[in-house]
């Protein structure tokens, strides 16, 4: 099992290789879905129910995405940027909560 700082190190890598990497949509759209802001309407609603109400996406949230000219590959790319954002902000709200009952200050 990797130390504490492989893991943040693992984690890290992960969210720059999703905001940053080579993929059939711009940084600034996966930043967009990682963050659930900043999205088009109908992709901005895909991406907000997966983000906060995953087991309510259907396949009129898709294909009112495609509708609005997103193939399939930038909507995978999409709904990945976006769980793994909304994961980030629970592992974020985790480790805050355990640094603050622990009281060290590092969350780490």
């Amino acid at each position: 099992m990797p130390d504490e700082d492989g893991k943040r190190a693992a984690y890290r890598a992960l969210v720059d290789r999703i905001l940053n990497g080579p993929g059939r949509t711009t940084p600034g759209q996966r930043a967009g879905a990682f963050n659930n802001a900043d999205l088009a309407p109908p992709v901005h609603a895909l991406i907000h129910k997966v983000a906060m109400t995953p087991t309510r996406v259907t396949d009129t949230d898709f294909a009112a995405a495609r509708a609005a000219g997103f193939s399939d590959d930038q909507l995978f790319e999409l709904v990945v940027s976006a769980a793994v954002g909304q994961s980030a902000r629970l592992y974020e709200a985790g480790l805050a909560a355990l640094a603050e009952a622990t009281g060290d200050g590092t969350g780490d």
